[in-house]
């Protein structure tokens, strides 16, 4: 849920700072006054385009916070248009905001709701409602897309005999060579064999001065009965004494892993022959085949191995082929077909749920429909989707891009998020006058519309319908003010006799002030 955001320097706001409450959160203020700013500050703190043009004039750089219940992300534009960004204090890309911002808040606003006519949202949505898993088809379409992927390569194959023989000598070469995993050590092995003696002389000295009678680890030992009788009349040299212990056992400890380490050392001059001749093969070939490590080549040998397997048996592995292609593609015309039967189970649910709701919001004689086409496989099914939308009897049902207003299309899209709210992850759900275009009787079904979605979800709502914001559990005043030549915008929470007056204000009640007070009241008693 978003706690509060904070907004400096960022287009016609100087500084806000706004506490948002669970529910139904909504914002009112005139015309041009900053609400959609605030927004737009919330888009941009999760990842929204910057640029330097929302810069306030005069201001080095603007800066936009918002914190959630375990997270807090923070990003600054400059004037210059260099843009800065931190999740809990540590840097971020933009791509983090982005990904992080569709797990916390759900925007939608005149452009967002554009997404609700895109063929790919309205199947997200559509699966999101029948919670349809998808995981069994993308499996097998991705096994048939790989075994056509193959059978493509082995077909275009020139697979001549010069290649032929390349590829038998280095897979002879390397098989001989029986590069393993220890390899990408031997490096290593050979220069500590290299320097072998040297190396045993000096663990030698090591141990017996941190080890032996006479080491330091002996003399500290030795010197315990002293602490234990310091620590009698000074309380501190028990600390002493334990410190000397960690030492004592950390020196013991040490002298042992030195010793372990020489003693594995082989200091046999033919062991060292063998050892240089195998590092002299293994450069030898990772020079050759341009590989970073000598594990490498065991990879490489096994990719060389299946190549000769395929060109020496081409049509015999074509055919092998073509049998695993169709297989593979039976397999996802039957996943498809079990996807599509899923989903038009679904879009029957949907249709209904969806017309239900509007013709709460005014579309007394709408119909909604799912439309399914078959189609060629695809990764996300075997069909094509379209939401349908017919807005008056007599009318056929089309394409909502064909035939949806802007305020249809808001319209469509709460009265899917009115049943999908239960579906969605993201807590926070951002409204930016989806309630544009309708009159007062349906602003209130908007309203008590929104309330229901706030029930599962903390839901924020620009509206310039009293009769929507009457419904909000927190409401906030934006308003604009200009001081000393400059335009300010201040964002006030009201309630009571002050939220009285907002909604009056939105009324229209300057003429008859005392009728219109009347009548917000009687809006709030009602919401309440």
């Amino acid at each position: 849920m978003l706690k509060s955001l904070s907004v400096s320097n960022l287009a016609v706001i100087e500084r806000a700072e706004v506490e948002f409450a669970p529910g139904l959160n909504v914002l009112t203020g005139e015309t041009g006054a900053g609400k959609s700013v605030l927004t737009g500050a919330l888009a941009l703190a999760l990842g929204g385009r910057a640029d330097s043009t929302v810069v306030r004039d005069g201001a080095k750089e603007a800066e936009v916070e918002a914190v959630f219940d375990d997270t807090v992300v923070r990003r600054t534009v400059s004037a210059t248009g260099r843009t800065r960004a931190w999740i809990n204090d540590e840097a971020a890309s933009v791509a983090d905001l982005k990904e992080l911002g569709r797990t916390l808040v759900d925007i939608h606003g005149p452009r967002a709701n554009q997404r609700l006519l895109e063929e790919s949202f309205q199947r997200d949505t559509l699966d999101a409602h029948g919670r349809i898993d998808r995981t069994a088809y993308a499996a097998a379409f991705d096994r048939w897309r790989a075994c056509v992927a193959r059978r493509d390569a082995l077909r275009d194959a020139a697979g001549g005999a010069d290649e032929l023989d390349l590829l038998r000598f280095q897979v002879e070469e390397l098989s001989a060579a029986d590069i393993t995993a220890e390899d990408d050590t031997l490096a290593e092995r050979h220069a500590a064999a290299a320097h072998a003696e040297e190396i045993v002389t000096a663990a030698n000295e090591i141990t017996e001065a941190i080890g032996g009678d006479q080491s330091a680890a002996e003399i500290l030992i030795r010197l315990q009965p002293r602490f234990a009788a310091l620590a009698r009349h000074l309380p501190e040299a028990a600390d002493w004494a334990r410190e000397a212990d960690d030492l004592t056992l950390k020196l013991q400890e040490l002298s042992r892993s030195v010793a372990d380490t020489a003693s594995r050392l082989d200091a046999d001059p033919a062991a060292f022959a063998e050892l240089d001749a195998r590092l002299g093969t293994v450069s030898r070939l990772v020079r050759k085949y341009r590989v970073a490590a000598p594990s490498a080549l065991a990879e490489l040998l096994a990719a060389k191995r299946t190549r000769l397997d395929d060109l020496e048996n081409r049509d015999a592995k074509l055919a092998e082929l073509d049998r695993a292609v169709a297989d593979a593609f039976g397999a996802v015309e039957a996943a498809g077909a079990a996807l599509t039967a899923r989903r038009r189970a679904a879009g029957a649910a949907l249709a209904k749920a969806v017309t239900r709701e509007l013709r709460d919001l005014g579309f007394l004689q709408a119909k909604f429909a799912v439309r399914l086409a078959p189609a060629e496989p695809a990764a996300h099914g075997c069909d094509t989707l379209a939401y349908l939308f017919e807005p008056n009897p007599g009318e056929s049902a089309r394409p909502l891009a064909d035939i949806a207003s802007s305020g249809e299309i808001a319209r469509v899209m709460l009265a899917l998020k009115s049943i999908l709210a239960a579906d969605e992850s993201a807590p926070t759900i951002v409204f930016d006058e989806i309630d544009a275009n309708v009159g007062g009787e349906i602003g209130r079904v908007v309203g008590e519309k929104m309330r229901r979605v706030a029930a599962r979800r903390q839901v924020i709502a620009i509206t310039h319908l009293p009769q929507s914001a009457v419904y909000g559990a927190r409401h906030l005043v934006v308003a604009k003010a200009v001081a000393g030549g400059r335009t300010r915008t201040t964002v006030e929470a009201v309630a009571g006799a002050a939220r009285v007056k907002e909604i009056a204000r939105m009324l229209g009640g300057e003429r008859r002030p005392g009728v219109v007070t009347r009548h917000a009241e009687e809006l709030l008693a009602r919401a309440e």
